[in-house]
């Protein structure tokens, strides 16, 4: 009688113990069928002795960090080619807009998208894309909105800065639909003007507006901006946002870096009329 009680009391002891386990650690339903197995072996052995499944966490991803034994270019497609599948051709007209808007493709975030290639064909294609975005609202404004890790981290800068967009207050100023990058280029350039940037032998027009399917406004990843002062540009830089398209003053494109990452990623430094613009080293 004394055997049974004592295996009893093991019994109760190891059933106690066990549901604390379950209600703190949440341990699986199959590992607690596995747990309660080994305690019906413990009525015959009173020596028995209950541990709990060691608990492991995901191991965090490494953020991707280009070899500082490559050149500038090399960097720079080592780390695009983690987001673009496929780097277009030198003297395509793939390549000539990766050179001036490819910039963002380095952004290591993995909350971030991008699209597999560096032109929208259509209204349908982009809005295909669009849908697959979180989004988020721009602090102080009516309809402009970014990609929710953009969005944060330029609400961030507003935050120390006053940083008005460009128009005030309008979406066009943020993400914006392919009729809209069309009309834009439809404002300043016109058909033969294309066809020219199509064969390299045009490349001014695309630091004042992107080609149809081709603008980082489409991807959720630019604004334009009214900047006027040091202190702005700075606080928009401390939260990953540069100017990588040279000429077009308003633009800025987050990268999701620090200033000091910039050249490890094979960015090129450019001062314009005292704006300092990081370029593809394309």
């Amino acid at each position: 009688m004394q055997r049974i009680l004592r295996k009893l009391a093991l019994l109760t002891i190891i059933f106690l113990i066990t549901f604390t386990l379950v209600a703190s650690n949440g341990i699986a339903h199959h590992q607690t069928v596995i747990q309660t197995a080994q305690f019906n072996n413990c009525l015959n052995n009173a020596q028995c002795l209950v541990t709990p499944e060691p608990t492991t966490s995901p191991t965090p991803i490494a953020p991707f960090t280009p070899n500082p034994e490559l050149n500038e270019q090399q960097r720079f497609l080592s780390a695009i080619a983690i987001k673009l599948p496929a780097i277009p051709q030198p003297g395509t007209y793939e390549y000539i807009l990766l050179r001036k808007y490819g910039a963002v493709f380095v952004n290591q975030e993995p909350e971030i998208k991008l699209p597999e290639k560096v032109i929208l064909a259509n209204e349908q294609e982009t809005q295909e894309f669009q849908s697959t975005l979180t989004m988020i609202k721009v602090d102080g404004t009516n309809d402009c909105y970014l990609q929710q890790a953009a969005g944060l981290a330029l609400n961030k800068a507003k935050k120390i800065q006053k940083i008005p967009l460009k128009s005030g207050y309008g979406s066009g100023d943020c993400t914006r639909t392919f009729t809209t990058n069309l009309r834009f280029w439809q404002k300043y350039a016109n058909d033969r003007t294309l066809e020219k940037v199509r064969q390299g032998k045009e490349t001014a027009i695309l630091g004042i507006v992107a080609p149809p399917g081709t603008s980082q406004h489409l991807w959720g990843l630019a604004i334009d901006l009214r900047v006027s002062s040091q202190k702005q540009r700075q606080a928009l830089n401390q939260n990953g946002w540069f100017q990588t398209v040279e000429s077009d003053i308003p633009h800025w494109t987050y990268l999701g870096l620090t200033e000091s990452q910039l050249p490890l990623f094979g960015f090129q430094k450019k001062l314009v009329r005292e704006i300092t613009y990081w370029v593809t080293p394309i």
